[in-house]
């Protein structure tokens, strides 16, 4: 039987990430990323990369937003778009238990999109230019304890397609490893 695992884009490919400045963090993530990688590889779990709706909509040369900024009609409906795919691979591999093992879905906590567990908040808009208080702005981001907005969405595919139990979501964030890699476990 084989052992199926579906991960946000950017664990595959971190050249989709946003420009990250902060080393620490950045470090931490990828060793984390490493560790869960080796792990389902060492484990010859198939990995199967979600698309990453960012990217899809504003390249590689975006700035970082907030959940916030994506919680929008437009941006949900290109979220449902990019993930009804996904949703149908991942019945098909569940019709096929006998074959197959799906062992959830890991998102990126943090992000503004793909955070399971946590995502980034603020209320951020309109141009940089002549703008005052913009460090008072960045400074006001908070890491809050709801999901993002691509997640979101995934978790409301998921129950109208009756997966809701079928189907663990958990996340790769570094202060919580523990997360991404008990779903290996199975």
């Amino acid at each position: 039987m084989k052992k199926i695992i579906f991960v946000s884009h950017c664990i595959l490919n971190t050249a989709s990430k946003v420009v990250l400045y902060n080393q620490t963090d950045m470090n931490a993530e990828e060793n984390l990323r490493k560790k869960f990688m080796h792990k389902a590889i060492d484990q010859e779990v198939q990995i199967i990369q979600l698309p990453c709706p960012e990217f899809t909509l504003y390249g590689p040369k975006r700035w970082g937003h907030v959940s916030n900024q994506f919680d929008n009609t437009f941006f949900r409906d290109h979220c449902r778009k990019i993930l009804a795919p996904c949703i149908q691979q991942l019945k098909e591999y569940l019709a096929n238990e006998d074959w197959f093992e799906v062992l959830g879905i890991v998102g990126v906590d943090g992000s503004p999109s793909c955070g399971v567990d946590y995502t980034c908040c603020a209320d951020w808009y309109g141009s940089f230019e002549c703008r005052e208080g913009l460090d008072k702005t960045f400074n006001e981001c908070t890491l809050e304890k709801k999901s993002g907005i691509f997640i979101q969405v995934l978790k409301e595919m998921l129950k109208e397609n009756g997966l809701t139990d079928k189907v663990k979501v958990t996340s790769l964030f570094a202060p919580e490893p523990e997360k991404c890699l008990e779903i290996l476990d199975k």
